[in-house]
This record gives C-alpha cells, structure tokens and sequence, in this order.
C-alpha cells in the first residue's frame, strides 16, 4: 500500500515541473474529483458495513463468489485511492511556495482530494476486513 502512495507522491510531484518544462498549463483540480473520491468512500462504506453485520453479526456464510467480488472490489479500490491520495499530495507540495496566480488554489483543492482519496482507503481497507472470515473451534 504505501509503494502506490510513494509512487503516486513522485508522479504527482512531477506533473507541475513538467508542464512547465512542456510549456503547458498545469492542471486545476476541479470539484467532481474529490466528490468522486466520496462517492467512492461512501460505496464501499456501505458494503462494508452491510457485509460486517452479515459475516459478523448475524453469522451468515456470503456465497463465495460474492466474498470473492467483495474483497477484490475493496483491495483494487483502497490501491488505486492509495495511489491517487499519494498524487494529490505529491501535486499540493509541488505548488509550496509558487508565485503563481492559482497556486494557492492549486494546493488546497489538491489536499481536500488527497483527504478524500484517503477516505476510500480506509473504507476500502474496512470492506476487505469485513470479508475476512474467523475460524470457530
């Protein structure tokens, strides 16, 4: 997990040095990515909860073709929100202390994503623990 951060931190580090150096605009994070992020969250916040109560709670076995699905769904998703949480950051410092008009800006849209981002990791990381099943002796 915190490989895909570190590289995501690196990549988006180095997308602002290298628009300038490509003489491009560098990007400006719009309001849907952090919503998208939440929607994310919320998603698998919710299947994690609905499959806690039904493995631990209520003790009832998924079928193994949805645990598996479950569980798939939530390490792809707490990786690739580990990998952008680490982009935002990475994109945010690349702006401390840039003249520039909009970096101010730049960098606060860019960690109110990276919380975001880091929400669906955590819910990500709650849905695999949910599908995880205890052995009884």
């Amino acid at each position: 997990m915190l490989r895909w951060v570190a590289v995501g931190l690196v990549a988006g580090w180095a997308l602002h040095p290298v628009c300038d150096r490509l003489g491009v605009v560098p990007p400006l994070v719009s309001a849907a990515q952090p919503l998208a992020m939440l929607l994310l969250a919320a998603i698998l916040g919710y299947v994690a909860w609905v499959t806690h109560r039904a493995v631990h709670v209520r003790r009832e076995r998924l079928e193994s073709h949805q645990a598996v699905n479950r569980f798939v769904l939530a390490r792809a998703s707490a990786l690739v929100a580990a990998l952008a949480t680490g982009g935002y950051v990475g994109y945010a410092l690349s702006w401390v202390g840039d003249p520039a008009e909009l970096a101010d800006e730049r960098m606060v849209r860019s960690l109110v994503a990276a919380v975001c981002a880091l929400a669906a990791v955590v819910t990500g990381l709650l849905l695999e623990r949910a599908c995880r099943v205890h052995d009884d002796e």
